[in-house]
């Protein structure tokens, strides 16, 4: 893997692919190098057919992300040319993250606001503590909001809800997030890591293919203009093609755990 920022703490280990976001002077708020390696680092990931599930988190436990680190602005959005440049990488960033072929899991601990929640939103499941806090404050602050990361906004709570948490700017706690369906689980803050780390093993145990198939018919089923029927057949016929479908099968009749392989 090329070399990357600092403020990006990267692991593998028992099949995860760990990301922390590591700017805690600023609630952990994404500088511009950061935007720019994350893709750098879910390339690497999704390359290796060791890693079976990714985890986002923030360092220090008092954030998961605060947004974008505002005090880069003068610097990195002060013209025309320098914010194409930074726009263009949290669009890759998010990207990136939202289209990785892998499961992805958003651990949040603390403050997951504006950008944060849009890097929340990216992954396919946020699971929190029960003191995390979420806010899109754009309207405090008279930034406009694209569409992709208001359709993944929308795609998740729905449009009214989407529009709650636009118009008051205000926090939500982990319960009222939950109610929204923002965030799958709320634990306490004890509880977190271990039981994120149970759901990361299930993940890493089960068919890496079936949960490949699965996210991409998923994604066609929410896309405008429907699902590309072929690619969906595709991914399920590699599925029943696959040296894992037969050892799935085999454990099953051994009474024994499988020892899937990606292929």
């Amino acid at each position: 893997m090329a070399e990357i920022t600092d403020q990006l703490i990267v692991a593998k280990e028992n099949g995860v692919g760990s990301i922390k976001l590591d700017n805690q002077a600023r609630r952990n708020a994404m500088t511009f190098e950061m935007w720019r390696d994350l893709p750098i680092v879910l390339e690497d990931f999704m390359a290796d057919d060791d890693v079976r599930v990714v985890v986002l988190s923030g360092a220090g436990g008092k954030a998961f992300c605060a947004g974008a680190d505002i005090s880069q602005f003068e610097k990195n959005r002060s013209g025309e040319e320098a914010t194409a440049i930074y726009n263009e990488a949290v669009s890759k960033a998010s990207i990136s993250l939202a289209e990785l072929q892998k499961p992805t899991i958003a651990k949040i601990e603390g403050f997951c606001i504006g950008g944060g929640l849009g890097i929340a939103l990216c992954c396919d499941l946020r699971i929190a503590n029960d003191v995390s806090s979420y806010a899109v404050p754009a309207a405090k602050l008279g930034l406009g909001y694209g569409h992709e990361g208001l359709k993944r906004l929308v795609d998740v709570v729905g449009p009214s809800t989407a529009k709650e948490i636009f118009f008051t700017a205000r926090q939500f706690t982990a319960h009222e997030a939950l109610g929204m369906g923002l965030i799958n689980r709320v634990v306490s803050r004890a509880m977190l890591n271990s039981y994120v780390d149970d759901y990361t093993t299930r993940i890493a145990e089960n068919a890496p293919l079936t949960i490949h198939a699965a996210k991409t018919v998923i994604h066609e089923l929410v896309m405008p203009g429907g699902p590309d029927e072929a690619l969906c057949q595709k991914v399920v016929d590699d599925c029943f093609a696959s040296e894992d479908y037969q050892e799935g099968r085999r454990a099953f009749m051994e009474k024994r755990k499988p020892q899937f392989k990606r292929r």
